[in-house]
């Protein structure tokens, strides 16, 4: 099958790179972590072709989250994100790779790759100085979590490519929206009118990154659809594209196989509230909205108060609502030729 061109339209996201530390903090606590067969399936793949186990570097890492489960197998980690709010909520959070060596967080925007660094980010995550964190052909595995729809791609893989040496590894995920599983009570009344308050009060809010993470980044640019291809070094035929939870691919219910940790989630809606406040589409609802923000008037309080309206419509008693949510989500890795 021909793979089609891509023009690696760029958008800078400017929401999380904003964050403050407080904000790190919360988004690290909201969103839920990655399930362990999804990290031991990036591990074994490396390690099974050819990959090393000295430099971990994970990019856009936010608050860590996934720095930290990688970072035990590797003799030095670095996580990068242009955000200095979420670089400090990193830190205070710490993490240890292999030897017991504390994760380095630094501020760097994907593109530089930690060609820069400095204490602090300014607004795009780069720095005045021109101190290299990594060098190049070191880092053995580099990762992307939830992050790279964010990115530049001509640039980052350009960039990722110089970082690699040959065998090295580069890993992208990322997880669409949770929809209700079908056994919650009137889910299908749920999906609906969640669908119907995101397309009247979120889609003017929405980034061309978004559009590509609910996609399952079916239109993310590969080095070698994008013209004239920024990283010939990165091997097509190693190419490995894995799905979760999406209908008609292998083992999409499987047992074992969860995108998350928890898998099917089952939550109360205090949990769902606050983990759906960190999409950055509710960010940028907040603060065009920001009267409206904690009120009953908040586009996350409106959805809350219908999935309670539609639970008891269907017998759930008040105090007793959870809803259960059904996750889809996609990994996909390529290698520096050797």
């Amino acid at each position: 099958m021909t793979t089609p061109k891509s023009s690696a339209v760029f958008t800078p996201e400017k929401t999380f790179n904003a964050y403050t530390t407080e904000q790190g903090a919360t988004y690290a606590k909201a969103r839920p972590d990655y399930h362990p067969n999804l990290y031991k399936r990036i591990i074994d793949h490396h390690v099974s072709t050819g990959g090393r186990l000295n430099t971990l570097v994970d990019v856009g890492c936010g608050p860590g989250t996934a720095t930290r489960i990688l970072a035990p197998h590797f003799q030095t980690a670095i996580g990068l994100d242009p955000s200095e709010g979420m670089i400090t909520a990193a830190r205070e959070l710490g993490g240890v790779s292999a030897d017991g060596k504390p994760i380095r967080f630094e501020c760097s925007s994907a593109e530089d790759l930690g060609r820069s660094t400095s204490t602090g980010c300014d607004k795009n995550g780069t720095s005045d100085t021109t101190t290299s964190v990594i060098p190049d052909g070191t880092a053995d595995l580099i990762t992307a979590a939830t992050a790279a729809h964010w990115f530049d791609m001509s640039r980052f893989w350009a960039r990722a490519a110089q970082l690699l040496p040959p065998g090295g590894t580069i890993a992208l995920w990322t997880g669409r929206r949770m929809q209700v599983h079908p056994s919650v009570p009137n889910a299908a009344a749920m999906e609906a009118k969640m669908e119907e308050i995101m397309d009247r009060e979120l889609k003017p809010f929405m980034e061309p990154g978004n559009i590509v993470a609910h996609e399952l980044y079916a239109n993310l640019p590969l080095p070698w659809t994008i013209e004239p291809n920024p990283a010939p070094e990165l091997d097509r035929d190693s190419y490995v594209r894995k799905e979760w939870g999406t209908p008609g691919h292998e083992d999409a219910e499987a047992e074992g196989e969860e995108f998350y940790m928890g898998g099917q989630q089952e939550v109360g809606l205090d949990v769902f509230e606050t983990a759906l406040g960190t999409a950055s589409p509710v960010t940028r609802w907040r603060e065009a909205n920001p009267q409206k923000v904690g009120t009953e008037e908040d586009v996350v309080r409106v959805m809350r108060r219908e999935i309670e309206r539609l639970l008891h419509e269907a017998g759930i008693p008040v105090g007793k609502e959870v809803v259960r949510g059904r996750v889809s989500g996609v990994l996909m890795m390529v290698k520096k030729r050797v």
